[in-house]
């Protein structure tokens, strides 16, 4: 298959949901392990709760992650979610319309750190991800693969 005929659902966007205790270091620890391996953090976001720190991420590497998070007693999740790539901030509004015209509940967003040709980015949770990125696709948006965000 051509790389331009992979799919979504044959290459999905994996988030991992990474539980950090809530104490002084310990993303410091997450990050720099998985730097010193060459696995690249291309979007994140962490929300603090009482007990510990969720750290939601999406890496260009899932494979190698998965394998140094358990090596190193990170307890963690992972999920598909979707990647939308778009020129700029003005898009979102479109984004967002998109799936409101497709009566689609939105669970949680956020944005890139890097993307590559200059591009804006972001992950988006949603209820139906095949449902989503087929709205976002004939809207002309580009809905990215693990690969595309591979370095």
């Amino acid at each position: 298959m051509a790389e331009a005929e992979t799919t979504v659902a044959q290459d999905p966007v994996i988030q991992f949901s990474v539980f950090i205790e809530n104490r002084a270091g310990r993303l410091l620890e997450l990050t720099a392990m998985l730097a010193k391996h060459n696995v690249h953090i291309m979007a994140m976001t962490t929300l603090d709760t009482t007990d510990c720190a969720i750290d939601r991420m999406v890496v260009d590497d899932p494979e190698r992650a998965r394998e140094l998070l358990a090596v190193n007693n990170f307890y963690f999740t992972e999920c598909q979610v979707l990647a939308v790539e778009f020129a700029d901030e003005s898009r979102l509004k479109d984004i967002f319309s998109a799936f409101y015209d497709a009566e689609m509940n939105i669970h949680y967003v956020y944005s890139f750190v890097s993307r590559p040709r200059g591009k804006c980015g972001i992950i988006v949770n949603v209820e139906d991800l095949e449902l989503a990125g087929q709205t976002l696709g004939n809207r002309g948006f580009k809905v990215l693969t693990q690969r595309d965000i591979a370095r």
